[in-house]
């Protein structure tokens, strides 16, 4: 890329919109005083409202060299004691999280200009809640996972339909199989902040910080 093709770059880029819709107000002293309850409204709007997938978040993690990695997962519950989601605990993020317990999650819903970032130790749920979590999963998902090669090499797409189409036989004829290593976790949030986006760049920042059995809420500079 050329310096002049930089240029046109970086000014298309200044130049595309941000916060030109009509956003919503955040009221900060009327926040609730536990942070999963504001959460919900705010998923709640984004789900009424027809949002796209609205309870999709990105869950950051580190590896053993402490680089940081990131990927979208699905939110499987959310309550005052924390946020749920689930992987394989041989994946990437199962080996990252089992070095170094802690994590991020980050949502974001551009219609209403809303982004929720929360921070804190991950916890593995015990071996029954993991393994109800991995029966509500669809066949497909369940064979898919039953292969444990996530993010492996993919050499051949023909032995993984192969290796995928046997592994479907095998929830046909046994239903209730789980694999042992699928693992629900629980983020167990110390820092949550929600954020606001306004079309004067003045945006509006609450962060609720873990202080004992409770949580402090104060408003940030944007």
């Amino acid at each position: 890329m050329t310096e002049s093709d930089a240029s046109t770059v970086r000014a298309w880029l200044r130049g595309i919109e941000v916060f030109s819709r009509p956003m919503p107000a955040f009221a900060t002293d009327r926040a609730p005083a536990e942070p999963s309850e504001l959460f919900l409204t705010w998923l709640t709007d984004a789900v009424e409202a027809g949002v796209p997938d609205p309870h999709a978040m990105t869950l950051s993690t580190v590896d053993e060299a402490g680089d940081p990695d990131s990927r979208v997962l699905i939110l499987k519950d959310v309550g005052p004691e924390g946020f749920r989601f689930a992987g394989h605990s041989a994946s990437p993020k199962g080996v990252q999280l089992s070095g170094a317990p802690r994590a991020a999650l980050t949502f974001y819903w551009a219609e209403f200009g809303r982004q929720v970032r929360v921070r804190g130790a991950v916890r593995p749920e015990p071996a029954e809640r993991s393994a109800a979590d991995f029966l509500a999963r669809s066949a497909t998902a369940r064979a898919e996972a039953l292969l444990g090669r996530q993010s492996r090499y993919l050499a051949d797409p023909d032995s993984r339909d192969r290796a995928l189409r046997n592994s479907l036989a095998r929830i046909e004829a046994e239903p209730e199989l789980v694999d042992p290593a699928w693992t629900l976790y629980t983020v167990l949030p110390d820092v949550v902040e929600f954020w606001q986006a306004a079309a004067t760049r003045v945006h509006v920042r609450l962060r609720y910080e873990k202080e004992g059995t409770g949580w402090q809420r104060r408003q940030l500079w944007s």
